[in-house]
């Protein structure tokens, strides 16, 4: 087993999208809602742009906010209660010109990032969640992009 993996945790997905593309889906609060196991059904939950949701898992309610930079097409999810947020996932999408794919396509990696007070089956939950919601994530993103 690769040792960092105890720490974090990363999936990438090839999506045939174009990059802006899905950047824009990643910093939607409302999108993250339909591909975030642990925050479904998303709603704005006060100021500061913090929203919430609830978890698959437990129903339990959730909270996050999102730092979204449009020049890097990197998305920070910063999790924990309203009075209390830390980045512990973030988004990032590849440009097709980074890696030689074609013009309409693009990598979008999730990564997560382990707190030290999470134990090893909320800890192996979560990676399997998010093997789970790259999928999600590029079934959606690519299902909008075809609607447009």
């Amino acid at each position: 087993m690769n040792p960092s993996a105890a720490y974090s945790h990363s999936v990438t997905a090839l999506l045939d999208v174009p990059a802006r593309s899905a950047f824009d889906f990643m910093r939607d609060p409302i999108a993250l809602g339909r591909w975030s196991l642990g925050c479904m059904d998303t709603h704005p939950a006060g100021k500061d742009g913090i929203h919430s949701g609830r978890s698959l898992f437990d129903g339990g309610e959730g909270f996050f906010r999102i730092d979204a930079d449009p020049e890097r097409m990197i998305v920070d999810y910063f999790l924990g209660s309203p009075e209390r947020m830390v980045p512990r996932i973030s988004a990032r999408i590849i440009a097709a010109e980074v890696c030689d794919l074609k013009p309409d396509q693009c990598y979008v990696t999730l990564t997560a990032w382990r707190g030290s007070g999470m134990d090893d089956a909320r800890w192996h939950r979560l990676c399997a969640t998010h093997e789970a919601e790259i999928l999600l994530i590029k079934a959606q993103c690519e299902a909008a992009a075809a609607s447009a």
